[in-house]
């Protein structure tokens, strides 16, 4: 779009189904350049991402030439189909239903990158189930309880 000029950062936040620990450490980096390369296909650039065995973290530049929610559903439809095709889970995978986004000026982007890149120090401290509840209240997001991490099975 010509004359469209943005500077919008989101952080992406969304988790294995069921909170499971799937994610395993021998694959993570592979499904990150995987996840690397949806977000730059789609022509917006990937800042950071890291997460843990049962949850991503994603920051990235969005460009206004497509919805973060058909983004998020490219990224978690494609990425789930790629680890299943190539049997790195045990099982079928699949991603939580929803996400959490949540946008950040440019002065805030160099404490979310670090943030992102200590997920493994801050999840000794914090459960991923606090740290998605801060981000919503830090954000002042509303949020209804029973729809937080709703199992498959309920």
């Amino acid at each position: 779009m010509a004359n469209t000029y943005t500077q919008i950062h989101i952080q992406a936040v969304f988790a294995v189904q069921n909170r499971q620990s799937l994610i395993s450490e021998e694959w993570k980096d592979q499904l990150y350049r995987y996840i690397t390369g949806i977000i730059q296909q789609n022509g917006h650039k990937l800042l950071q991402i890291n997460g843990m065995p049962d949850h991503i973290h994603l920051l990235f530049g969005m460009r206004p030439i497509q919805s973060l929610s058909e983004l998020m559903k490219q990224v978690k439809q494609d990425s789930s189909k790629w680890i299943n095709l190539n049997k790195l889970s045990t099982g079928k995978f699949s991603w939580q239903e929803g996400y959490g986004a949540f946008s950040y000026s440019k002065s805030q982007v160099p404490r979310v990158i670090q943030y992102i890149q200590n997920q493994q120090v801050h999840h000794k401290k914090q459960s991923f189930a606090e740290e998605f509840h801060s981000m919503l209240k830090t954000h002042e997001i509303e949020f209804d309880e029973r729809f937080i991490f709703k199992s498959i099975d309920a």
